[in-house]
């Protein structure tokens, strides 16, 4: 699955997810994109969208997207590795526009 991170979510994230194809926002020359911007640009060109923007889903008009969403609870690295194994299942299951936010634990 082609995941992009957001500028918010912590890099070193990445080796937790060795059986996905992540790319980084920044990587992209994306990482001055708004939130609506960003969407835009990944929309047909990744499967999932990582983020820990926790306003997304109310600052965005999600209806119709392709592009799947996933919201971390945080985006401090320590605090995200406890949720490695609910994001691992997330990913598993996650269908085209959907929009999944990982609960605070």
């Amino acid at each position: 699955m082609k995941v992009l991170f957001d500028v918010n979510t912590p890099h070193p994230l990445r080796r937790h997810l060795p059986e996905h194809e992540v790319t980084f926002a920044q990587d992209m020359g994306w990482a001055e994109l708004r939130n609506g911007d960003l969407i835009h640009a990944a929309e047909g060109r990744f499967d999932v969208l990582l983020t820990a923007d926790q306003n997304l889903r109310y600052q965005q008009n999600l209806r119709g997207r392709v592009l799947a969403i996933v919201v971390l609870p945080t985006n401090r690295l320590r605090e995200v590795l406890r949720y490695v194994d609910d994001l691992r299942r997330v990913l598993a299951a996650i269908k085209p526009g959907d929009f999944v936010e990982i609960a605070r634990k």
